[in-house]
């Protein structure tokens, strides 16, 4: 259990941090586009969209291996909340988590075959490889975003599982009874 509150915190950790990043980044984009919405430096505006697909790749690396994990708990749980508990939303969201995800490992297994075609001398700083990692994280952000935007529901689902779980009985004792008839003797 102890394992499972580590990833569920690890999740929480992520959302907190993708809505962040995802706050900068909407704050940067209402000051460097024109009304339209096109970028008033393409460049600079290109940059900065880097640098939050990459900080929101970086951030997702910390729960990427509990993902499955919590996906299949959380179907599980799920499939035995009692109805009252659940929300007709959940079982899409969790579908959405499982195709990002699947999306991702997708992306990956790309980004694998990219490293390898790479000249022996681009490693990270270089600006090919760079490049090529920058192009990675744009094609998985829409996935580590999808995981932002519907990553609560598994918070969501181990909240309802808890409100499910029977409440420990205080045991039923029987009144105390004063042992004098109700007053009290004094000794002198």
């Amino acid at each position: 259990m102890n394992h499972r509150r580590a990833s569920l915190r690890r999740l929480n950790r992520y959302l907190r941090h993708s809505d962040r990043i995802l706050a900068s980044w909407d704050a940067y984009t209402e000051f460097n586009t024109d009304l339209d919405g096109w970028p008033l430096d393409q460049d600079a505006y290109g940059r900065r969209a880097a640098v939050r697909d990459a900080d929101t790749a970086a951030a997702f690396a910390g729960i990427r291996s509990d993902t499955r994990q919590l996906l299949a708990t959380a179907r599980f749980q799920l499939h035995h909340l009692p109805a009252h508990l659940t929300r007709k939303s959940w079982p899409g969201r969790l579908t959405i988590l499982e195709e990002a995800l699947s999306g991702l490992d997708a992306m990956d297994a790309q980004w694998q075959q990219t490293r390898a075609q790479l000249p022996a001398d681009a490693g990270p700083g270089s600006e090919a490889y760079d490049d090529a990692l920058d192009e990675h994280h744009a094609e998985c952000w829409s996935y580590l975003d999808d995981w932002a935007c519907h990553g609560p529901v598994v918070l969501d689902i181990q909240a309802a599982t808890r409100r499910a779980a029977p409440q420990p009985k205080r045991p039923h004792l029987p009144a105390v009874k004063p042992r004098h008839g109700g007053y009290r003797v004094t000794r002198r």
